[in-house]
């Protein structure tokens, strides 16, 4: 009545529990192996299964309607500085701030384009007339040395404000970036200027 099981009555069991531990839920803490999708991206590997097309023109089409979005959705954040769909070469902080830097002030060389249509004209006039054609040359002299000095002092300044605000970030051709802004005319930058003139950012 009390004698032992034998080892063929234990292997049931054994094999139960065995089973048993292979089938239980794994703990919620312990690793995966692999990092956990964010739901947008979850969707959107979701939504592109989804409608994945079979045929080779209607691949095309989608492209083509994909692209025409993304530069209609581009073309919006330019107008407003929508900073999600900005193009790369405009997104972040530290561009952000060079836009806002030249925007705030007034730049000789965002003048450049009508003063370089007035020295036209009176350079085509001054065929004619020996003293508007001096007069051209040297304003277009005069407005070219202006706008190098203006612009030493506007790079000079700009970096410095940079190295204060952005020690951290990489700042690899903001300068420069907001140099070539200041050529643009006020009305005529892309993306549209944020801040009013005077308005420090």
């Amino acid at each position: 009545m009390f004698r032992s099981r034998s080892k063929d009555e234990k292997a049931p069991t054994d094999k139960v529990t065995a089973d048993l531990s292979t089938k239980q839920p794994r703990d919620p803490e312990a690793p995966k192996g692999r990092p956990t999708p964010k739901r947008s991206e979850a969707q959107t590997q979701r939504r592109r299964a989804a409608t994945v097309p079979t045929d080779r023109k209607e691949a095309a089409k989608r492209q083509r309607e994909a692209r025409r979005s993304d530069l209609a959705r581009q073309r919006e954040a330019l107008a407003s500085g929508d900073e999600r769909y900005l193009p790369a070469r405009d997104k972040g902080p530290v561009r952000r701030f060079v836009r806002d830097f030249v925007d705030s002030r007034f730049a000789i060389a965002e003048f450049f384009l009508p003063m370089a249509v007035v020295i036209l004209v009176l350079s085509l006039f001054g065929n004619a007339n020996r003293a508007l054609q001096n007069i051209s040359l040297l304003l277009w002299l005069g407005v070219i040395i202006l706008i190098v000095i203006d612009s030493i002092g506007i790079w000079i300044r700009l970096r410095k404000q940079l190295a204060e605000r952005f020690p951290n970030e990489p700042r690899r051709g903001a300068v420069a970036y907001g140099l070539m802004r200041t050529l643009q005319m006020r009305r005529l930058r892309l993306p549209k200027p944020q801040v009013k003139r005077g308005e420090r950012p």
